[in-house]
């Protein structure tokens, strides 16, 4: 466990930034994922076209996290929407419905296929740059593939998640024949795009290992979108009624296999002793359920809270009124090689961060000396940690969290972010 104080080292959370470059670049954004689907590729959609670009995203249906389409989706239905100014061409999809892995199979090909078919009938205006948002599948790149097929215009590919090494990692995927045919279809993707932006350095030599020359390849992290601060939350703000009193450990997010929720648990019933803490999940997923049996199961009803989903402008006021906001993932090579994104959010919102995590993501939280961490999967080094932490003065809990603001802003900071993004959207569309 370390809660160390921040130390600066320039240079390597960023390289040079390319100066802002002038003039309006033509932006299709190939998604499986958007609005009203919360993930922070609408957050970039609308910087973007804040900035004076035209912006057309491709995307599917909604479906996720609950694996069924939001209501007014269906089939084809709505084929065109207008998000605040950018324009939506949505292609169908099956939907992941529970989230098996034959389910999410057939969901990813679905959105591939049709999109990969769809897309040059549906996307015929000038297209300057194709940007493909992948936090997890990679088979989203091909209809940019096939989109640049047809329109010559230069694919910048954001890498959120590894694979084939993360379908490994989760147990997605067994059979070391699919894991080779992912693997050759990741290099297949990968060699043809014209920059790989990845979200963690981590990342790295896995993807210049698969043949993409190096200078193809920039780091280029997540951030928060600017709703992300810390707050004052007012006495009868509603968000107060749905927490529990005590000691509030809150984690946000996915409640996946990724994110190593038996270790969340078995450190909650370590510290059942200490009733005054009380763990709080704000999120969805499907490993949901499991979570709920084993918190009946393990007598954690009375610690333990579940209270699903909530919309992200909501969150801020949450994480405010929790004592520590938690991050966890799986004890597995490829997992020390990421930085999940909650934690952006998190130091944003300047509150003290618990983590049981390896690698980039743990280093991160140490160099800024915003937090407590432990190895990923050690449930008695995060009942420790949470316990230190209840422990502290809350003085020095909220310099934990300042410390973490002040980190954000000058590591990942969103229009510092937004102006490198920009420098080369406009580099590559110039070369072309």
């Amino acid at each position: 466990m370390t809660g160390r104080s921040p130390v600066k080292r320039p240079g390597r959370l960023f390289g040079p930034l390319p100066p802002a470059r002038a003039g309006r670049v033509n932006i299709l954004i190939v998604t499986q994922y958007f609005w009203p689907e919360s993930f922070r590729i609408n957050d970039l959609a609308l910087a973007l076209r804040e900035r004076g670009h035209r912006v057309t995203v491709l995307t599917g249906m909604p479906n996720y996290p609950g694996g069924q389409l939001f209501s007014g989706y269906g089939g084809l239905s709505p084929a065109n929407e207008d998000y605040r100014g950018v324009a939506v061409k949505r292609v169908p999809l099956v939907p992941r419905f529970a989230g098996k892995g034959w389910q999410l199979a057939i969901n990813y090909l679905s959105f591939a296929l049709s999109a990969s078919v769809l897309a040059p009938f549906r996307c015929r205006d000038r297209v300057d740059v194709i940007f493909v948002f992948e936090p997890s599948p990679v088979t989203v790149g091909l209809p940019a593939i096939a989109l640049k097929a047809v329109s010559d215009a230069p694919i910048l590919f954001w890498v959120q998640d590894l694979w084939p090494e993360s379908l490994s990692a989760t147990g997605a995927v067994r059979s070391p024949a699919v894991l080779r045919w992912v693997r050759k279809l990741v290099r297949y993707i990968y060699r043809r795009c014209d920059r790989i932006l990845v979200q963690s350095e981590g990342f790295i030599p896995l993807i210049t290992g698969l043949g993409v020359a190096p200078q193809k390849v920039a780091y280029f992290p997540n951030w928060a979108e600017s709703l992300y601060q810390p707050v004052e939350v007012a006495n009868d703000a509603p968000e107060r009624t749905t927490l529990p009193a005590g000691f509030r450990v809150m984690f946000a997010g996915n409640i996946g296999a990724a994110q190593s929720f038996d270790t969340i648990l078995t450190a909650a019933e370590a510290l059942k002793p200490h009733p005054e803490i009380q763990w709080v999940v704000l999120g969805d997923g499907h490993q949901r359920q499991w979570v709920e049996r084993e918190v009946e199961r393990r007598g954690l009803t009375g610690c333990v809270r579940l209270l699903g989903h909530r919309p992200a402008e909501r969150m801020p006021t949450y994480f405010a009124l929790a004592d520590a906001l938690l991050v966890t993932l799986r004890d597995d090579p490829v997992f020390s090689l990421t930085i999940p994104s909650k934690i952006q959010s998190y130091q944003a919102c300047g509150r003290p961060i618990i983590a049981a995590l390896n690698g980039e993501g743990a280093r991160i939280i140490q160099e800024s000396g915003c937090g407590l961490t432990c190895p990923a999967g050690d449930a008695g080094g995060l009942a420790r940690a949470v316990l230190q932490l209840y422990q502290m003065q809350a003085e020095e809990r909220k310099r934990l969290g300042t410390r973490g603001r002040a980190y954000f802003l000058e590591h990942f900071e969103r229009e510092r972010l937004l102006d490198q993004l920009e420098g080369w959207m406009a580099d590559i569309a110039g070369a072309h």
